[in-house]
């Protein structure tokens, strides 16, 4: 029996779907190559900030846009200093978590629960979504703007007390710099022959 050309289904995907699958192939191979970038995707986010803020100023409008903004990047910012595995403290040491100090004693290093490139993107897209609802008056909800500045400073210093609380009872730092380096054995230049 054979089919004829109307029941065969093609194989080749539509032109909509090649459009959005190529498409985010590109945006996907653009976001490979800014990984090593650090500062430079920083400093892309932090003029992205800025131009928004600056919208907001002139156009004296979208503060509650503005303060959901703030309040998920601050989340973004916890969750970036925050480790992926809560410490624990074991019940023979009274002062908390040490560093191992034997050779059998298992090392595990600071791990994020939001990764760097995370906490970059999810900030980035946050601004531009921002910046989209903008453009749109149905999100100018009027409110008395200080109030929210103020709540926002008064959650923001709460936050931050409680995180460093965390970081001084467990012992841990969040970035790598200013940490003490330790060298490995030196090796004496003398070969066994």
């Amino acid at each position: 029996m054979e089919a004829d050309s109307s029941d065969v289904v093609s194989s080749q995907p539509g032109f909509l779907t090649r459009l959005f699958t190529g498409i985010g192939q590109r945006y996907q191979s653009i976001l490979d190559k800014s990984v090593p970038h650090t500062a430079a995707r920083w400093i892309f986010t932090f003029l992205l900030e800025l131009v928004y803020l600056a919208r907001v100023f002139f156009l004296q409008g979208w503060y509650i846009v503005t303060y959901a903004l703030g309040i998920y990047q601050l989340n973004l910012f916890i969750a970036f200093l925050t480790p992926k595995m809560e410490p624990v403290i074991t019940e023979d040491t009274e002062d908390g978590p040490t560093l191992p100090t034997k050779a059998n004693e298992e090392f595990r290093p600071f791990i994020r629960r939001l990764p760097e490139f995370k906490f970059w993107y999810s900030a980035s897209k946050s601004i531009v979504i921002a910046s989209i609802c903008t453009c749109f008056d149905i999100f100018n909800v009027p409110v008395f703007w200080p109030i929210l500045v103020m709540y926002f400073f008064i959650l923001f210093f709460l936050t931050m007390r409680r995180q460093i609380e965390h970081m001084i009872k467990y012992r841990y730092l969040p970035w790598t710099r200013g940490k003490t380096k330790y060298k490995g054995k030196e090796d004496t230049g003398d070969v066994i022959q």
